[in-house]
C-alpha cells in the first residue's frame, strides 16, 4: 500500500503542496469531529431523498413510465452528457488521478432537488422535474458505476483509480432507495405532511452544504481552498453552465415546448452533490482524496449561483412573453365570448328577429306602451 500515499502530492499543482494536502488529509481523518461530519453528509442524504420520494407521486410516476419522455431524458443527461462532459474537461485541463476521480463522482452523479426548487421558480414543468430527478436516481444504482468504470480507464494505472470502489458506490446508492420509498409512501397516505418534508428537505440542502463548507475548512485548515488547483475551479464554473446548456439542446431537439425546455436545462446542470460528497467522504480515506472532498462544494456553489442567474435573467426579461405565451389563448376566448354576449344584448334590446324567407332576416322594432 505504499502507493497509495502517492495520490495525495499529485492533488495539488506542486510538491509542496500535496505535500500539505495530505497532512491535511491525515488530520481530517484523525480528528473526532470527522465522525460527527460523516454522521452529517449521511443525515443530509437521507433527508434529500426522503423528500425527493415525498415529492412524488404514484399517479404521475405511472403516467410518466406509459409516456417515458422523462425517463428518457433524465438517461441522456444525467448518464451520457454529463459524464462525457465530466470526462472532457478533464482532459482538456489535465487533472491528475485525484481530481479527476472527484470530477468524474460529480459528473456521473444523478441530479439533485436542488433543480426542483429552480423549475418551480421559472415557471417550468414541476411534473417532468420531479420524474427526471427520481428517474435518474433509481438508475444511478446501475449506470453510475457503470460510468465510472467507462471513463475511468483513461487513469487505471493510478492509485486512485485501482482502489475506487465501485462496490461501495453502488452501496451508498442502494441505501438511498429506502428513504424515496419511504418518501413515496408518506405522499400516499399522508399529503399535507410529505408537502411539509418537500420544504424541510430543500432548507437541509442549503444548511448542509453550508455547515460542510465550514466545517470542512475548519478541519483541513484555513488554507484549504488555496491548495486547489486553478484548473479545478474552472471545471467547478463551466460544468454547471455547459450541463444548463445540453440540457436545453437536448430538449430543443425532442421539440419540447419552452416552460419544458428550462426544466430539462436545470435537470441536467443541477447534481446531486450530497450524493457525491456522501461517496467521497464515505468511501475514500482522507489519505487518498485529500483537498477534492471540496470540489462537489464548489461544485454546488456555482451551479446554485448560475441557476440563481438564470432564474433572475428569467423574471426580468422572460417572464412576461410566457404569460403572454399562455394566456394568449385564454384571452382570445373571453374577448370572443365577450364579443358573442355583446351581440345578444344588443339584439335582443333592439327588437325580436323573425325569419319569413330563405336568407331573410327582417327586425321588428319593440314597442313601448308609455
Amino acid at each position: 500500500m505504499a502507493s497509495s500515499a502517492q495520490p495525495p502530492p499529485a492533488a495539488g499543482s506542486s510538491g509542496p503542496d500535496g505535500g500539505s494536502l495530505a497532512g491535511g488529509g491525515e488530520t481530517f481523518g484523525d480528528r473526532s469531529l470527522s465522525q460527527g461530519l460523516s454522521v452529517l453528509v449521511g443525515l443530509g442524504l437521507c433527508v434529500a431523498m426522503l423528500g425527493l420520494g415525498c415529492a412524488v407521486e404514484l399517479g404521475q410516476l405511472g403516467q410518466q413510465l406509459r409516456r417515458p419522455v422523462g425517463l428518457l431524458l433524465a438517461l441522456l443527461g444525467q448518464f451520457v452528457a454529463m459524464p462525457l462532459l465530466a470526462f472532457l474537461l478533464a482532459l482538456i485541463f489535465a487533472l491528475d488521478e485525484v481530481a479527476a476521480v472527484a470530477v468524474l463522482l460529480c459528473g456521473c452523479c444523478p441530479g439533485g432537488n436542488l433543480s426542483n426548487l429552480m423549475s418551480v421558480l421559472v415557471d417550468g414543468d414541476m411534473n417532468l422535474s420531479i420524474i427526471m430527478t427520481a428517474s435518474s436516481t433509481l438508475l444511478a444504482l446501475f449506470l453510475m458505476p457503470l460510468c465510472l468504470w467507462i471513463y475511468s480507464r483513461y487513469w487505471i494505472n493510478t492509485a486512485v483509480v485501482q482502489l475506487l470502489p465501485l462496490g461501495a458506490v453502488s452501496l451508498t446508492l442502494g441505501s438511498t432507495l429506502l428513504p424515496i420509498g419511504l418518501g413515496v409512501l408518506i405522499r400516499y397516505r399522508h399529503p399535507r405532511a410529505a408537502d411539509l418534508l418537500v420544504k424541510i428537505s430543500l432548507w437541509s440542502l442549503l444548511v448542509t452544504l453550508v455547515v460542510l463548507f465550514i466545517l470542512t475548512g475548519t478541519m483541513l485548515g484555513p488554507d484549504l481552498l488555496a491548495q486547489i488547483p486553478a484548473s479545478v475551479y474552472a471545471i467547478a464554473v463551466l460544468m454547471p453552465l455547459a450541463g444548463y446548456a445540453l440540457g436545453y439542446g437536448l430538449a430543443t431537439v425532442f421539440k419540447m415546448p419552452p416552460h419544458c425546455r428550462r426544466t430539462v436545462s436545470l435537470e441536467t446542470g443541477c447534481q446531486n452533490v450530497q450524493l457525491c460528497t456522501a461517496i467521497l467522504k464515505l468511501t475514500f480515506s482522507p489519505e487518498l482524496i485529500g483537498s477534492m472532498y471540496m470540489f462537489p462544494l464548489l461544485y454546488a456553489l456555482f451551479q446554485s449561483a448560475e441557476a440563481g442567474l438564470f432564474v433572475l435573467a428569467y423574471k426580468m426579461y422572460g417572464r412576461d412573453s410566457y404569460k403572454q405565451d399562455t394566456l394568449g389563448e385564454e384571452e382570445d376566448t373571453d374577448i370572443s365570448y365577450k364579443k358573442l354576449k355583446e351581440e345578444e344584448v344588443a339584439d335582443t334590446s333592439y327588437g325580436t328577429v323573425t325569419t319569413e324567407e330563405h336568407n331573410s332576416i327582417q327586425m321588428e322594432p319593440t314597442q313601448t306602451a308609455l
